[in-house]
Order: structure tokens, then C-alpha cells, then sequence
């Protein structure tokens, strides 16, 4: 088969579509064909893209979390799924990824693939949409009514937060670029600030929850615009900012925090990780319209290496998505 692999740690300039053996599904297996892949720009620098989750080295990785496709053979003991089944997934870590003609799955990963979309628009979902999902839902514990901060909202992450946010009834306040203005308000976002002339904590105040998917000095100022018990959760940054270190540290007289800081402040780093019965709801949000992908570019598998850098740049427009094969 034809796959995308990691010569060497690093950029995308360590990446090679060149032949691979075809891998089959042993016990508890499923062998997928994959149609689409989605592209984290981040996933090049993640110690799990090398490793098994037993901790030895994968020769030679097949990158790739977000799968769309159909399942080619099913493993002994699998009774859950059938050959020709459609189906999208988020793949967990420590093994090879998407980006290639077929990937193993595991059945507690595959989810029936929204009958809405093609394979190329499903790609854009599992990662984003959970990563999403997670951080509104499971640990901001996000409700109708209250006030919620998503930077970047029109960033792969953003466009589903942004969605799921005014979706669950929230007040959805987003920073963006002008050219996304549009979009977002489409998405349903309530309110927009440009990053690029507008400081966000001059302008916003008091919000329950903010969403940081940017770090640096974007995260250290977002913790002056939550209201007491509320919650900064961060996708890019295991450490609070300063800020919010010297804040918890003060709510608990003087102790360490390790990611909360009592009934006044709350700090949440997390890593998405698959969940069918999530991304099962997903799915349905979006046959029933209530969600979509937004797709920046898509590349055929062969310019991974192109996907690649241009997701480096940042700046996307929802998701960047390799197309396996003409679906």
C-alpha cells in the first residue's frame, strides 16, 4: 500500500509517501480502508506519534489521529462492525495513524460516519469536534446562559467550539481575523473581536469559561477576564500562566496548585482522547444540522509534506484534510 512516513523527527520535511506494508487486523482488530485523513499541524512534535503506548520506538510512523473510510476486515472476536461498513474515527496514540491506503482501528474507536458528509468532510471532524466536545462539556461543564471565550474560533478546534458553544445556548464571544467575521457569525458566534486591533481583556470582562487553543502571552491574559469560579481550559499549555499560578496559589492559602484553585479560580490542561459515545453525538448534531466542518485545504496524500507546512503557518480556516483515494 501507499503511506506517509516519518523518516526522522522534526518538520514536514522528514516525510515520505512511498510504499508500506499493508498491516491485518489481529484479535479485537478492524483493518479500515481509508478514504480521507485530517492534518494536525502539531502532530510532527508529539513523543506519541514515535512510540507504543508501551513505550518502545515505532520504525518508520504513519501519522494521522482523524479517519474516514470503510472497513475493509474485521479481526477475530469483533462483532460490532461488518465489511463495507462507513465509518469516521479519532485514533488513539501509540500506533500508526491515517495517513495511509489501509489503518488498523479498534471497534470502541469507529463510529458510523454522518450520512451528511463525504469522507473528506468527516476527516475534518473526530480530533476537532472531541477536542472541542471535551473542553465545553467534560470540563468547563458549559450551560446555556453563561459566557464563554473561544480564541481562535475560526482556527480547526474553534469552528466546532464555537458551534457546540451556541448550540448548548451559550454566550459565544470569539477572536478572529476580519476575513472570518462572516463566517463565525454564521457559525454563531455572538460576539467578535479582532485580535489584530483590539485587546480582548479591554473589551471583555467577567466570563465563565475561556477556551485557550493559543498560548504565550494570549494565555496569561485570559486569566484576567474570568469571573471568580470560572475556568481557563487549555488545549496548548500544561502549566497556568503566572497569573493564574499566583491566583490559585492565594485561593489555596499559599499551596501549590496542580490545576485548581478552589471555589475562586480553575486552571484545565487536558489531551483529547477518543470517545465513541461523543463522536456518535456529534455525528448527530450534524445529520441534523446543528454542526459542520468547515474544510481549509485539501491535499491528495501524495503532498502530505505541502499539508504539512502549511498547517505550520497557522492562520487556517478549519481543518487542512489529505484525500486517500477518489471517494
Amino acid at each position: 500500500m501507499k503511506a506517509i512516513r516519518i523518516h526522522g523527527r522534526g518538520g514536514p520535511d522528514h516525510l515520505v509517501y512511498e510504499d508500506a506494508p499493508q498491516p491485518s487486523p489481529g484479535p479485537g482488530e478492524v483493518l479500515v480502508r481509508a478514504h480521507a485523513a485530517g492534518v494536525i499541524a502539531t502532530e510532527l512534535n508529539w513523543d506519541e506519534t514515535y512510540q507504543t503506548k508501551a513505550g518502545s520506538p515505532i520504525p518508520l510512523p504513519i501519522p494521522g489521529r482523524d479517519l474516514s473510510g470503510v472497513v475493509a476486515e474485521v479481526g477475530p472476536g469483533v462483532t460490532t462492525l461488518v465489511k463495507g461498513s462507513q465509518v469516521y474515527a479519532l485514533l488513539d496514540y501509540g500506533r500508526d495513524g491515517a495517513q495511509a491506503d489501509y489503518t488498523i482501528a479498534l471497534p470502541n474507536e469507529l463510529v458510523p460516519k454522518p450520512g451528511t458528509l463525504d469522507h473528506v468532510q468527516a476527516a475534518a471532524v473526530p480530533l476537532s469536534a472531541l477536542t472541542a466536545w471535551q473542553a465545553l462539556f467534560d470540563h468547563a461543564h458549559l450551560a446555556a446562559g453563561q459566557t464563554v471565550l473561544i480564541h481562535g474560533g475560526a482556527g480547526g478546534v474553534g469552528v466546532f467550539a464555537v458551534q457546540l458553544a451556541h448550540w448548548a445556548g451559550a454566550n459565544v464571544i470569539t477572536t478572529t481575523s476580519a476575513r472570518n467575521r462572516d463566517l463565525l457569525r454564521e457559525l454563531g458566534a455572538n460576539e467578535l473581536i479582532d485580535y489584530t486591533t483590539t485587546r480582548f481583556e479591554e473589551v471583555v470582562h467577567s466570563v465563565d469559561v475561556v477556551l485557550g487553543m493559543v498560548g504565550g502571552d494570549t494565555l496569561e491574559r485570559s486569566w484576567q477576564v474570568i469571573k471568580p469560579g470560572g475556568i481557563l481550559v487549555s488545549v496548548v499549555s500544561p502549566s497556568p500562566p503566572a497569573a493564574a499560578q499566583a491566583a490559585m496559589s492565594k485561593a489555596k492559602g499559599g499551596e501549590e496548585s496542580g490545576g485548581s484553585g478552589g471555589d475562586d479560580v480553575r486552571f484545565v490542561y487536558f489531551i483529547v482522547g477518543p470517545n465513541r459515545d461523543e463522536l456518535t453525538q456529534i455525528g448527530e448534531l450534524i445529520d441534523a444540522g446543528h454542526l459542520r466542518p468547515i474544510i481549509d485545504t485539501v491535499f491528495p496524500l501524495a503532498q502530505a509534506r505541502q499539508a504539512y507546512e502549511q498547517a505550520a503557518k497557522g492562520h487556517t480556516r478549519g481543518k487542512i484534510v489529505l484525500s486517500v483515494m477518489d471517494s
